[in-house]
């Protein structure tokens, strides 16, 4: 099973700018799609459809904001929106497929970086996102959660950490929340392959030449439950695809 995620920061847009024609050219079997900034009704469902796709999609109830989807060849035999919070639902930020004893969700976490409000409304999804991923454990152990989590790990997934130690999506308390996530049984299926690989980011500004420059952040993950981890084939970010400032990565599982 070949599964994408991809932030396309509207999906009107990436499509103008080729997305579907990459798409037909990636094989991919499940995609995670964050910051739709559209309606169910105004994604390419027709040209999607054509490309062997059910499209399935979580809108912000604030028009041309935040959103998620899944586009899959796969028929899922149940689909669910959001986490049952009503304030993180609002946005449209979690969208699950099950697929058998498989469930994959598409999740796009709040950034932070506009101020202190929305920095505390990141934090308390960070928290409420860990009880809502326990409690489904227990009813769906086998878990891929692939999307935007706005939060670079480490310092080898950001390109300069110490300039950005106080900035949002680096903050010791998000990176924190990341360790804290892990050991509750996940894996970061990236640095699962490539534990040491500098330079590998997802997201770039979209000033200074950040991206022709690489001086960006390594975002957008697919985290899957440890029972899982056996499974797992390869894991790569594919950053010549350039419908938007995120680039898609790639999962590959023996599903």
């Amino acid at each position: 099973m070949k599964i994408i995620t991809y932030n396309v920061n509207g999906i009107r847009a990436a499509v103008q700018k080729g997305f579907l024609e990459w798409l037909e050219n990636t094989g991919a079997d499940v995609v995670c799609l964050q910051e739709i900034k559209a309606l169910h009704e105004q994604l390419p469902l027709l040209e999607l459809s054509a490309l062997g796709y059910e499209v399935y999609t979580y809108p912000a109830q604030k028009k041309g904001y935040s959103g998620v989807a899944i586009l899959t060849k796969i028929n899922p035999d149940r689909v669910v929106q959001g986490m049952q919070h009503a304030q993180h639902d609002a946005e449209g930020r979690v969208l699950r497929a099950d697929f058998g004893d498989l469930s994959v969700l598409s999740v796009y976490f709040p950034s932070g970086s506009s101020g202190e409000d929305r920095q505390a409304v990141k934090m308390q999804f960070l928290a409420d996102f860990s009880l809502y991923v326990e409690n489904l454990k227990k009813e769906r152990p086998y878990l891929v959660l692939s999307g935007d989590y706005n939060i670079c790990h480490k310092a080898i997934d950001i390109h300069n950490p110490i300039s950005n130690k106080n900035s949002s999506g680096f903050l010791p308390e998000e990176r924190a929340w990341v360790d804290s996530f892990l050991a509750q049984g996940f894996v970061d299926t990236f640095r699962y392959f490539h534990a040491d690989l500098a330079h590998q980011y997802t997201w770039w500004s979209y000033r200074a030449n950040a991206r022709t420059k690489n001086l960006g952040w390594r975002i957008d993950y697919h985290l899957v439950s440890a029972n899982l981890q056996e499974k797992l084939l390869s894991c790569q970010i594919l950053p010549d695809a350039l419908h938007a400032d995120h680039c898609p990565v790639l999962l590959e599982l023996n599903i």
